[in-house]
């Protein structure tokens, strides 16, 4: 049984000169403790007390390819030769649009920014430009970054909902500017009909939307939802968002709206662009991106296209785009979730394993798979809490709020740990 005395010890340290001795609310509160790393390679972390952890976090989503891949550091290293900023254009940020542009449907111009929460405020400046109006509509349970405008309603408790059909926005912070959120409306995801009967009034800018609903669970969207989505859309002139910073080149190289077959108007994305590079990007419809050049709309940025941090982006991407990457990532993901399926029944758990692949989600307690955001609190989260500090302590890493990310280096060897690790840690649950 692994111990993490060390790191503790050095979160306490740590919090002498860090607010709660992290640089990110969301590393905070981790059972048994919010761990120090000392280094990563493959699909492994290796922690200050000497463990080492198969790695399901992936830097929250972005270690698509695994820790340290030989082709993205290599390009990375050649590019830091010719400098770190310049304050203009260089031909690798080019490179890293085209390559973009070809591989996501939507995107017939791009920009770089270096966060996912950058990147969604572009989106909505655009669509409120385009459109004329002022109204964002967002969905229960869907995150798209911690500003103030879009921070609503990210996790609220039952006795906050409100109606379905009219859920009460609920500010997700202290300290958060109420009149800034006075043009976002909550609907709840995958009803159709509520949504549509809102925008056929004509005054909705946006709708922003994760496609497979990956912050809360990892919902996909019901038969022909996103289908009719985009098309009342259209009918309404309101322009489709879909935030792709956790789908995008993880559910397929083009993201969710190539998997899936939907379009948006613009898109946003992040995390597996670059591997773990802080990158982000914008890209969607000519017409909609070229007001960032004629139409007044402000994007900006001191890091925009860092030149090292666009080599990743090419690296990465040229990775993701080969057939073979993804058939493996399909393959070894589909293991993994049926091993994950058959150590819970056995042990009597009762569970669901729903998702993809690539991007699934584990919630003990649950007796049916999740439609929104309301049918997820099914689950018994203090008990997978438990189930995940028992793994922890088995050499397994997997987040607390039920994700699990796959890597293209997690093998054979891994998954199988992985497995195991799951079959014994599940017949000790209480």
């Amino acid at each position: 049984m692994k111990t993490f005395d060390q790191s503790k010890k050095r979160l306490a340290d740590f919090a002498k000169y860090l607010p709660g001795g992290v640089n990110s609310n969301f590393r905070m509160g981790i059972s048994p403790t919010p761990l120090v790393f000392e280094r990563a390679e493959g699909p492994y972390l290796y922690d200050v007390d000497g463990n080492r952890l198969i790695d399901y976090y992936l830097g929250m989503g972005p270690m698509i390819l695994g820790h340290n891949p030989e082709p993205v550091l290599k390009a990375v290293a050649e590019q830091l030769k010719y400098g770190i900023l310049y304050a203009g254009q260089s031909d690798i940020e080019f490179e890293a649009a085209r390559l973009l542009c070809e591989i996501v449907p939507c995107a017939e111009m791009v920009r770089f920014n270096c966060a996912g929460s950058e990147v969604v405020q572009a989106a909505l400046r655009l669509a409120r430009a385009a459109t004329g109006r002022s109204i964002i509509v967002k969905f229960e349970g869907h995150y798209h970054g911690w500003l103030d405008n879009v921070l609503w309603s990210i996790a609220p408790t039952p006795d906050q909902f409100g109606p379905e059909s009219s859920p009460t926005p609920i500010p997700a912070s202290a300290g958060q500017d109420l009149p800034a959120g006075q043009h976002t409306e909550v609907l709840p995801w995958n009803n159709l009909s509520l949504l549509a009967a809102r925008l056929k009034r004509g005054d909705v800018a946006g709708v922003i939307m994760e496609p497979v609903m990956c912050n809360t669970s990892a919902i996909p969207p019901a038969q022909g939802y996103l289908e009719g989505v985009r098309e009342v859309c259209t009918e309404t002139d309101t322009v489709l968002i879909f935030d792709e910073i956790i789908t995008g080149f993880r559910l397929a190289p083009g993201g969710a709206q190539q998997r899936l077959g939907v379009t948006p108007d613009i898109a946003t994305f992040g995390k597996a662009i670059a591997n773990g590079f802080p990158v982000a990007a914008l890209a969607g419809r000519r017409d909609l991106m070229e007001q960032m050049a004629t139409g007044g709309v402000l994007h900006g940025g001191s890091y925009n296209a860092l030149p090292a941090a666009m080599a990743a982006v090419v690296a990465t991407l040229n990775e993701l785009k080969k057939p073979e990457t993804f058939q493996a990532l399909e393959a070894q993901g589909q293991k993994l979730m049926t091993g994950i399926k058959g150590a819970l029944a056995d042990a009597n758990i009762e569970a669901q394993v729903q998702g993809f692949p690539q991007i699934f989600h584990l919630a003990l307690g649950a007796s049916s798979p999740f439609s929104n955001y309301r049918d997820s609190l099914a689950a018994d989260k203090a008990r997978y809490v438990d189930f995940t500090t028992a793994l922890l302590s088995r050499g397994v890493r997997a987040l607390e709020r039920g994700a699990w990310f796959l890597s293209t280096v997690h093998d054979d060897e891994a998954i199988d740990e992985t497995i195991a690790a799951v079959a014994t840690a599940a017949k000790e649950l209480p």
